[in-house]
């Protein structure tokens, strides 16, 4: 049993010790890309497995012909030229949270790719912070051509409630000023991702123009089909693109897959063109108009036997009251052990009553109190009496007032040519910090945001991928990045082996515990009492007759005489009682007995 239970013991241990190496080794084997990122893994260029292609890093050129803003912030020095912090304040908020104090900072993500890539960072949170570069050039949507928004985000700490998106200001005297950048500043779009809890979105809203009364509105996207949750918990960098058409088409592109799109005119909400017809605010329903489409059969009478008044429920007739009920006998009594309070004062706090308590009687007593019949429904009970329905003949349909023509109604069919664009900002406010932006570009041009995109995104992302393809983070991706289900799961694998131990540990109680009962059953000789036998044996020798020892002759120190042939005795009976109790008075000479015994035996 010792052994087998040992086994089980050691095979236990050593699947925990597996299972445990396994996951050190896919830790240690994934820790430069633990939580989706790459950790230090080169200085200026990656290094390259044999075999692989060799992935080289170098800042996206930037033509300033080609682009009306671009930055990829590697060049801090340059980029810090670019931006201004915001020193304004937010309206109608508490005057401890209205500043714009969140900290940005020029740096390299968490878990460096290239030494030399850097991004725009957000390291505050539950901060409002904001921060605005002017354009190159300002971006006139009178042109027939796209307008093309382009950047990289990395939620380097995952988000649980905040945003992480784009803010293309409108040129004019209220965006003049960047350092006064606010929530308030006009702008022409709004683009990016944000969530919240369970509610993730897509922003892209737009302010309208009135082209009659000059009134701004604005106008949001519809959601995309498809829920955007990934970019938000795997920590990965992810490229977005909006891409607006002269056309009134755009398309919304997260890591080059399209996931909304549309048309200015038809796609948000509210729509752009007003109806040209609106209900007429004067007009009244008629006093004798009729809705109703069915109305009660005035022919139709109540039964005479029809009883209204009639109860659903009435007591059972045929109940009888149990026997040892205590009819004189009330639920419950003062309590007899209550004394009023010597601070009670009758005339402020009242007559003093003491408290009710069950009745002690009414303990085993089948009830007390005035007896009850139990309800039972009643047959002839049927309730309000009403009158058949039948089709109205008077009915006039749904009332609905009459159409007139729209005061405000405008047509505007080149939504597209929207407020020229002057900056670009970041106005957030966001629960988890660190949040990193690269590669920002704004252009006219959908193949040069391409291009942009494979020098930049497209090399990040494709070394990623290659060096993350290990079956930690494969298991990590389909635990949605969630580590706490590796205990789960090693807790999943530990259970069975300890019910293999477990049920080899009784296997082996239980069958040392039916050789103890099978040898209790037999008669046959076990080695404790062959041992006894031993010992009498070589009492008995040494008290038998000389004259047999020497008939015997050397064979006697030989072969032992089977207990069946011994030869007889010369004591009687009582001297065979003696001599053992003198055995059991002194065991030390029968055990040296015993063991010169089996020592002559085995030579």
């Amino acid at each position: 049993m010792k052994a087998k239970l040992g086994r089980a013991l050691i095979f236990g241990a050593c699947f925990s010790c597996i299972l445990l190496m396994t996951v050190a080794g896919a830790e240690v084997e994934a820790d430069d890309f633990e939580d989706g990122f790459v950790e230090d893994v080169q200085d200026e260029s990656p290094n390259v497995a044999a075999g692989d292609e060799e992935i080289v890093y170098e800042s996206p050129p930037i033509e300033p012909k080609k682009f009306h803003f671009a930055d990829h912030f590697d060049n801090v020095e340059e980029s810090r030229k670019l931006w201004t912090l915001s020193q304004a304040k937010k309206d109608d908020i508490a005057e401890e949270i209205s500043k714009y104090d969140g900290i940005w900072n020029w740096e390299s993500p968490q878990r460096i790719v290239w030494a030399k890539d850097k991004g725009l960072v957000l390291k505050s949170k539950a901060k409002h912070a904001a921060i605005s570069a002017r354009l190159s050039k300002q971006f006139d949507f009178k042109k027939d051509k796209p307008l093309v928004v382009q950047y990289e985000v990395t939620l380097q700490e995952g988000q649980e409630c905040g945003g992480s998106y784009l803010k293309l200001l409108s040129a004019g005297k209220e965006t003049e000023d960047l350092t006064k950048f606010n929530d308030k500043s006009p702008y022409t779009i709004m683009f990016g991702p944000d969530k919240c809890g369970n509610d993730v979105k897509m922003h892209f809203i737009f302010r309208h123009v009135n082209p009659i009364n000059g009134t701004i509105t604005e106008k949001h996207c519809n959601k995309p089909k498809n829920r955007l949750e990934e970019p938000f918990k795997d920590k990965l960098p992810h490229l977005y693109q909006l891409v607006v058409h002269p056309d009134n088409s755009f398309e919304i592109r997260v890591d080059h897959k399209i996931i909304n799109e549309g048309s200015l005119l038809t796609d948000f909400k509210p729509a752009v063109n007003p109806p040209a017809e609106i209900d007429d605010p004067n007009d009244q329903k008629p006093a004798n108009w009729d809705e109703r489409e069915k109305i009660p059969d005035p022919s139709s009478q109540k039964p005479d036997d029809w009883d209204e008044d009639a109860p659903p429920q009435l007591p059972d007739p045929n109940a009888v009251m149990p026997d040892g009920w205590l009819e004189d006998e009330p639920d419950m009594i003062f309590d007899p052990t209550a004394s009023k309070p010597d601070d009670w004062d009758a005339e402020i706090d009242g007559e003093w009553e003491a408290p009710l308590v069950d009745n002690p009687a009414c303990e085993k007593a089948v009830g007390c109190g005035k007896w009850k019949a139990p309800l039972i429904p009643n047959p002839e009970y049927k309730g309000k009496w009403r009158a058949a329905m039948i089709e109205n003949p008077n009915y006039q349909g749904k009332w609905a007032p009459r159409k007139i023509q729209n005061p405000d109604f405008f047509e505007d069919l080149k939504p597209f040519r929207m407020t020229p664009i002057g900056a670009v900002g970041l106005e957030l406010w966001s629960m988890s910090s660190d949040i990193l932006f690269d590669n920002l570009i704004i252009t006219d041009d959908v193949n040069v945001a391409r291009d942009f995109a494979a020098n930049s995104f497209d090399i990040k992302r494709k070394y990623i991928d290659r060096e993350s393809k290990t079956l930690w983070h494969r298991l990590m991706r389909r635990m949605n990045y969630k580590p706490g289900w590796w205990a789960l799961y090693f807790l999943y694998l530990l259970i069975p082996a300890s019910c293999y131990v477990f049920y080899l540990y009784r296997r082996a109680k239980e069958d040392s515990a039916a050789k103890a009962a099978d040898a209790k059953k037999t008669d046959a000789l076990q080695p404790d009492d062959e041992d006894q036998v031993d010992a009498e044996e070589d009492d008995a020798g040494d008290d038998s007759d000389p004259s047999a020892d020497k008939a015997n002759g050397d064979n006697s120190s030989q072969e032992s005489t089977p207990l069946s042939a011994s030869p007889k005795k010369s004591k009687s009976d009582l001297d065979d009682k003696e001599s053992k109790l003198e055995q059991n008075a002194e065991p030390k000479e029968t055990t040296a007995k015993a063991t010169r015994k089996r020592q002559v035996r085995k030579e």
